[in-house]
């Protein structure tokens, strides 16, 4: 799916984004999550920060093997509700476990986030997201950047 540049741009230039899964059953799950975009594609790593139960068993893992529709909601908030602005993209999720494109997805998030120079991601999956529809609000040509 080819992207506005003004859509890419904003999707490169924020920090986080949320991440929404469902149950084969449709009950929701929503997490945030740190991602870097390809211009394609975004990724986010199974990594090793914190968790309460292994990767495997995280419930957006479960979900995307169950159900591999997701949502990911980027978005500026502003008390003046003019600036307001979100990138909503609709698309298919598939973990990567393999190389060499898990690897390309790890060096992408290493290049935006610091903290991940310090954090061993060598082997952690990788959830690609492949874009199927995209919205932005208020429309691509007066999104603000990050």
């Amino acid at each position: 799916m080819e992207l506005s540049p003004e859509v890419a741009s904003y999707l490169r230039s924020h920090r986080v984004a949320r991440l929404a899964t469902a149950t084969p059953n449709g009950v929701p799950h929503v997490v945030p999550i740190v991602y870097a975009f390809d211009g394609q594609s975004l990724f986010f790593a199974l990594d090793a920060k914190p968790k309460r139960v292994p990767v495997g068993r995280l419930r957006r893992v479960r979900n995307i093997l169950a159900n591999p529709r997701v949502a990911v909601l980027v978005d500026d908030y502003s008390e003046d509700w003019g600036q307001l602005s979100f990138v909503l993209v609709h698309g298919a999720a598939e973990v990567l476990g393999e190389r060499p494109e898990r690897d390309r997805a790890h060096e992408l998030l290493r290049q935006k986030y610091p903290q991940y120079q310090a954090m061993p991601l060598e082997g952690a999956p990788v959830v690609r997201i492949t874009p199927t529809t995209v919205v932005a609000w208020p429309g691509p040509s007066k999104l603000r950047r990050a």
